[in-house]
């Protein structure tokens, strides 16, 4: 008769269990799979599948009593630990929906906004049109299938147990000054085009005050935006290329993978 041991039992099913609260969190988290447009039951179906592919080549688990503070403190890390790694790439779509929002406020398109069905607010269209850009070009590149690649070895990098180091805290917190950056940077050509044109449209109203410029100039400058907007559109590619790798990166510096 085969007997089994409660330390064994608890070994078996933490093997699991724990890799599978890290790549949850990390599903639940990142763009694209982690949005509202794919079901929390498909997402949890999904994590399933890949921590049964992941764990055979996973090290060592430790031993979880199933009724001990310490297997909920295990947990706790898993948890915190994939959603660090998901919330790093969702600074980096964040760069398209601000740099979005820039654009419509020069071009006065502030107004028109829509319900991101991915995030459930509401956004400026030229910040969907971005978004729904950025989402297309992540999965172009095969965006996802590196994150399941860094999520992976994280677990030899940060095993479970390892405990959690503060400056993880202080690199994300420290990425938000990069996204505005990278934002601005993003919109540059586009808020200069549109800087030059309301100049224009300055030196019109002092040259010929009798002109209604806002009657004139609101319309023309939202053709003249959109039009701006995109001819800038044909040299966001490399810029893009440069951002995801940069993002990347530092997810697999966050994660302490090769």
């Amino acid at each position: 008769m085969l007997e089994l041991t409660d330390a064994q039992i608890g070994t078996w099913v933490a093997s699991f269990i724990l890799p599978l609260f890290r790549v949850t969190a990390v599903l639940m988290t990142m763009p694209v799979i982690g949005t509202s447009l794919v079901s929390a039951r498909i997402r949890l179906y999904l994590a399933v599948a890949i921590t049964v592919v992941i764990v055979p080549g996973l090290p060592d688990m430790p031993e979880v009593h199933a009724l001990d503070l310490s297997a909920l403190l295990l947990i706790a890390e898993q948890i915190i630990i994939g959603a660090l790694l998901g919330m790093s790439l969702q600074l980096f779509f964040q760069i398209f929906v601000i740099a979005g929002q820039i654009v419509a406020i020069q071009m006065g398109m502030a107004f028109a906004s829509m319900v991101d069905p991915a995030n459930g607010v509401n956004v400026a269209v030229v910040s969907q049109f971005l978004s729904m850009l950025a989402t297309l070009l992540f999965l172009g590149i095969n965006g996802h299938l590196v994150v399941f690649e860094v999520l992976t070895e994280s677990f030899a990098t940060l095993p479970v147990g390892g405990g959690l180091l503060i400056d993880h805290f202080w690199d994300l917190a420290g990425r938000l000054s990069w996204v505005l950056g990278a934002a601005l940077l993003l919109v540059l050509p586009a808020i200069t085009a549109l800087l030059v044109v309301n100049i224009a449209f300055g030196v019109m109203t002092r040259a010929a005050p009798q002109l209604n410029i806002f009657s004139i100039g609101f319309p023309l400058t939202l053709v003249l935006g959109l039009g701006i907007f995109w001819v800038t559109l044909a040299d966001i590619l490399p810029h893009y290329q440069a951002l995801a790798s940069e993002a990347l990166q530092w997810m697999r510096e966050l994660a302490r993978a090769r």
